[in-house]
């Protein structure tokens, strides 16, 4: 009979979501690496330099290396000859572990969760619970793997239940391209086969904590049915050419996972959930000797690619930035933004357009004319940071109010990741407009182009409060120009043809 202690399960989890925090896995780090140096797309290849980069600087500074910290998935799988020594539960252990490691002072990290999920979505504040899955084995050890699932992919989750007699492969190849690029590729997609709705869902998600080892199943060869699915959808979805970030390039998955289980005669349940660019997991045991041992990389293990400004980079003065000169921004200029950017992301523009529907106008002291406004909600700074790590949000989920933004508040441009979606490319259009996207997965990297940073509303709102940031060479790219040409469109488009000339699609 092994006796685990109640403290020592609670600093375990607390510093294994510290850890996941700050350290990519190695296998990641080193795909993405291996995929920097294959890659012949400049625009891809700026991003992924931006995102090792940044994963250099979160292992170095142990800040976060996205600046969603994620909602905890944890998987236990319980010896039956273990017993705890405590006087929590096993889902309250947990719990306190989370929430000590999201309030730590030195690194302390976002919290996203909200409750209830419908109506008030009030913050938890210490991003408190955990989605807890609890198996019973054999065996005297308590067996965890945990992860820190950020919600721009968690989104982009896929489900259907197939024919017997359908494609699953297909059903992938046309299903991704639906999904954006609001996951941040380039990640791993987990894929769960089988069992019943539910259980194919949890597959995929699971799924997700496996090592990354498609090279060595290249080079091997498959063995069995799962393998080669695995090979076969890791071919053809790189050969859609959606690239680092969805700009278009030879590597949109590193790795392609599958789980599968039993189902009925009569159904072929498929779960699809994408791990995005700050992918963050990690598995150990408790065996009653204490808390975990988790053993940092090495950082001489990194790739060694350091991300620098394009010679070709416009600056851009905000502060004085005109109408005309937006409308003169083409798709994937490189710009470095100088000057006040003001932020917003959901919950803010919900309150905005409350506040412009009945006529009180927006709050003292914002003004959007001839402004840009930052997709974001920054972790909170430490020691002598203006603001923590500050990645931008999916955009799309902003398309709504593009109309009434460009059309109410004198705004005159966005920054934020992936595409824009159709309602929000013909408002852009048409008020001559532009979108911006910053990189995904790059949160701290961009950051250190934040030199000041002040809440001037909506203070209650906590991380999606607007910000005013000073900012110094910013990095971003034109996504979407005053004529409504997009590069998620043309960039993916481009690269699918090249990559089937250059002999690398299936």
């Amino acid at each position: 009979m092994t006796t685990i202690k109640q403290a020592d399960l609670i600093q375990s989890v607390a510093d294994a979501l510290q850890f996941i925090s700050y350290y990519h896995p190695l296998d990641y780090i080193q795909a993405v690496g291996r995929a920097y140096e294959r890659e012949q797309s400049p625009a891809a290849k700026d991003a992924l330099a931006q995102i090792l980069t940044n994963s250099r600087l979160c292992a170095e500074g142990h800040r976060p290396i996205c600046q969603d910290t994620g909602i905890v998935v944890v998987f236990l799988k319980v010896g039956m000859d273990v017993r705890f020594d405590g006087d929590l539960s096993l889902t309250a252990m947990i719990n306190e572990g989370v929430r000590r490691a999201y309030l730590h002072p030195d690194n302390k990290l976002r919290a996203s969760v909200v409750n209830p999920p419908i109506g008030a979505r009030k913050n938890t504040k210490d991003n408190t619970p955990a989605v807890i899955y609890t198996d019973i084995v054999p065996g005297d050890l308590l067996e965890i793997a945990l992860a820190a699932k950020g919600g721009g992919s968690e989104n982009k989750s896929k489900f259907t239940i197939l024919n017997p007699s359908d494609s699953l492969v297909d059903w992938v190849v046309e299903t991704l391209p639906t999904m954006g690029a609001g996951w941040c590729p380039p990640g791993i997609l987990g894929i769960g086969i089988g069992g019943t709705a539910e259980k194919a869902l949890l597959l995929a998600k699971e799924s997700l904590m496996a090592p990354i080892d498609i090279d060595e199943l290249k080079a091997r060869g498959p063995s069995n049915p799962i393998e080669e699915l695995r090979l076969e959808i890791f071919d053809r979805v790189n050969a859609l050419g959606i690239g680092a970030q969805g700009l278009g390039g030879l590597t949109t998955v590193v790795d392609v996972k599958i789980l599968d289980y039993p189902t009925h005669a009569a159904s072929l349940p498929v779960g699809m959930i994408p791990n995005c660019a700050a992918t963050r997991h990690i598995e150990f045991h408790l065996d009653g000797s204490g808390p975990a041992v988790l053993t940092p990389p090495k950082l001489e293990d990194w790739p060694d690619v350091t991300w620098q400004v394009s010679e070709s980079a416009i600056r851009v003065d905000l502060d004085t930035l005109t109408p005309e000169q937006v409308q003169a921004w083409r798709p994937g200029d490189r710009l470095l933004l100088n000057g006040k950017l003001l932020t917003g992301r959901d919950a803010a523009h919900k309150r905005i357009q409350g506040l412009l529907d009945s006529g009180q106008g927006l709050p003292p002291g914002v003004d959007f004319t001839n402004r840009l406004i930052y997709y974001v909600g920054p972790v909170d700074p430490v020691r002598d940071e203006a603001v923590g790590p500050a990645g931008p949000t999916t955009a799309t989920r902003m398309d709504k109010f593009t109309e009434m933004m460009l059309s109410q508040t004198g705004l005159i441009g966005m920054v934020g990741k992936a595409e824009r979606g159709p309602v929000a490319i013909e408002a852009i259009k048409r008020h001559k407009a532009a979108y911006l996207m910053a990189v995904g997965g790059a949160a701290y990297l961009v950051s250190q182009a934040i030199r000041e940073a002040k809440v001037i509303a909506f203070e209650d709102l906590g991380m999606e409060a607007i910000y005013e940031f000073e900012v110094v060479d910013m990095p971003v790219t034109v996504a979407v120009d005053s004529s409504g040409e997009s590069v998620h469109t043309t960039g993916p488009a481009e690269w699918r043809v090249k990559i089937a000339e250059l002999g690398l699609s299936r």
